[in-house]
């Protein structure tokens, strides 16, 4: 399928692996020209050029730390008038209440809310002119459904959903559209932090954690990166104009509701 938006630009932040490579490699896929960020040099470098000699089009690497302000201006100058902004970040580590103090409530504020918001502000005025645009914020499935050990990670990321709802709503009037994606389990380097933690904690394998993990989920798995990336790319496309603030859940059916 032709999603509309060959030789745009999107900007795709922690896409040197997990679910923001997924999404950047179906970007590419569809034409797009990337604007690759992750914070290690190395990684995001050698991620960079084998999506860009696979799908033959432009990946700029941009090592930057997204959540201090002189990290945003450097990639904000690789890309000052983007056309897509798929906003990634990992989480912080999972524990439970009394593990939490000031400190590790800024970073994950910072990182999981205040950042994103501050790349989105930052966009959307040139986005508004052109009358175009697509904001993609991966966020969690703890923002639906509350994980315990993920606090930290589904209280930031609620603020940003927040803002989210409001902002969309502000904006898609000038043709620029901002959503949300909620991943449950994938398979990804996150995950296997979480079967680490969910193994010690049971005082089981993490072979029996994962086990356990498959299944609990109707799917009877997890879920890969390159079908993530897939319903990133289509939310970016020329057929989701349509489509305004919403949270997508990708979980396999793991949350039970009548109404997603």
């Amino acid at each position: 399928m032709d999603l509309g938006i060959k030789g745009k630009t999107a900007i795709v932040c922690g896409g040197s692996k997990g679910l923001g490579r997924g999404s950047a490699e179906k970007l590419a896929e569809a034409g797009v020209r990337i604007i690759l960020n992750a914070r290690s040099e190395g990684p995001l470098k050698e991620t960079a050029a084998e999506i860009a000699k696979r799908y033959g089009v432009e990946v700029v690497p941009v090592a930057a730390d997204v959540t201090t302000p002189e990290g945003r201006e450097k990639l904000l100058e690789a890309a000052p008038n983007p056309d897509i902004l798929v906003n990634n970040a990992g989480g912080p580590p999972p524990g439970v209440w009394s593990d939490w103090g000031e400190e590790e409530w800024q970073a994950a504020i910072r990182a999981n809310m205040l950042s994103p918001i501050h790349l989105i502000t930052a966009v959307l005025p040139g986005m508004i002119e052109r009358r175009w645009g697509r904001i993609v914020n991966i966020t969690s499935g703890s923002v639906k459904a509350p994980i315990p050990a993920l606090g930290l990670s589904g209280a930031a990321r609620s603020g940003l959903t927040g803002f989210v709802a409001g902002t969309s709503r502000q904006v898609a009037r000038h043709g620029v559209t901002i959503n949300n994606l909620l991943p449950g389990q994938h398979e990804t380097a996150r995950i296997e932090s979480l079967m680490n933690n969910t193994a010690k904690s049971r005082g089981v394998t993490v072979e029996e954690a994962r086990a356990a993990a498959y299944a609990a989920n109707p799917a009877g798995r997890f879920g890969t990166t390159e079908e993530f990336g897939a319903a990133c790319a289509f939310l970016c496309s020329a057929y989701a104009g349509y489509i305004v603030g919403q949270n997508l859940l990708l979980d396999g059916g793991a949350f039970n509701s009548t109404l997603g």
